[in-house]
């Protein structure tokens, strides 16, 4: 089948990451790009086939009207994610968002509903859940290779160069609430995303912040989620400081690692009885972007809305989630 010809909005590193793995898989094309200024969407498109059979556009009525166009990638700050998907999803084109889709659960509802409605497609970027070793952690995690599963600690912790910016006096997006900012909604969310694709919807969460108090966000933090028999998921993530510690899932047989919760390196099984480990991952890919983008254009190629729906069930429990420690900590986002 032909590439799928889409557009994006956002002219960032991820985006120019995600054009370039999308392009690498061979079923996507770039064709339109969103700036609110020419210069930088020419720019943009100048390094892609030197921006030819690329338009360029400055209005989001616009990108919305290209019929060139099938689908929209959406990394624009988060705060304008809810409000540029409807818009691309009411033209009648498919949709990938940056994560976090959306500042509240209702709104992300309403998308997915929007999407049924028009028989489209949306998808939230969570990138890691689709790399080759995050499947293998799944896949034994589903298998029992732990056996009875006792707990899980789930890190993603990476010092911000934004942050000193804050203790300069200033107030970047990425900590500033009314941006969808803060370390939950920035890092958090792919610990939260991969412990609800690994063990389900939790049936509770507290969220322990560590406040930037020059901002009102938070920086980092603790958020435990809570199953049934005992079993706690803490995760630990933050854009103020760094924590080289892994990620484990604890069980009665013993203990499945992986060193970081995105880029994953490697899977290792350790068998405390035996005290030796085993490597269990495969060959991890060098473009980080490309195997999600890879697995939406299949999805999008064979029309399977079913596949559709796992994905947007583990993005509407991760809203739920987010959303729901949000408001008891009093982290409101505008919106929310």
């Amino acid at each position: 089948m032909a590439p799928i010809p889409f557009a994006i909005i956002g002219t960032n590193w991820i985006t120019h990451s995600f054009v370039s793995h999308a392009h690498a898989t061979g079923k996507w094309v770039l064709r339109a790009v969103y700036s609110r200024k020419e210069d930088t969407a020419k720019e943009f498109a100048s390094k892609y086939n030197d921006g030819a059979n690329i338009s360029l556009h400055t209005s989001i009525e616009a990108l919305a009207n290209d019929s060139n166009i099938t689908a929209v990638y959406i990394a624009s700050p988060n705060i304008l994610h809810y409000e540029h998907a409807r818009a691309m999803l009411q033209a009648g084109k498919h949709v990938v968002v940056e994560k976090p889709a959306t500042t509240t659960s209702a709104q992300l509802a309403e998308l997915f509903e929007l999407a049924h409605s028009k028989g489209l497609f949306l998808f939230e970027a969570f990138r890691h859940v689709h790399e080759s070793n995050f499947r293998v952690l799944k896949k034994e995690v589903d298998a029992g290779r732990v056996g009875r599963l006792l707990g899980a600690e789930l890190r993603y912790c990476q010092f911000s160069s934004r942050y000193d910016a804050v203790l300069k006096g200033e107030k970047p997006n990425v900590f500033n609430l009314d941006f969808g900012g803060g370390a939950l909604m920035d890092l958090g969310v792919y610990c939260v995303s991969a412990a609800v694709r690994l063990f389900g919807e939790p049936k509770e969460s507290t969220y322990f912040p560590v406040m930037v108090p020059q901002t009102g966000a938070d920086g980092g933090g603790t958020l435990v989620l809570r199953y049934a028999d005992g079993f706690n998921v803490t995760l630990v993530f933050s854009k103020m400081w760094h924590s080289g510690a892994p990620t484990e899932v604890w069980g009665e047989k013993g203990t499945l690692e992986i060193p970081t919760i995105t880029d994953i390196e490697g899977v290792r099984f350790w068998d405390p009885r035996a005290k030796k480990g085993e490597e269990m991952g495969v060959k991890k890919e060098d473009l980080n972007l490309k195997e999600e983008a890879e697995v939406f254009a299949d999805i999008f190629m064979a029309g399977d809305r079913e596949a559709m729906k796992e994905w947007e069930k583990l993005s509407m429990a991760v809203a739920r989630v987010t959303e729901k420690v949000r408001k008891d900590c009093g982290l409101l986002i505008q919106g929310s």
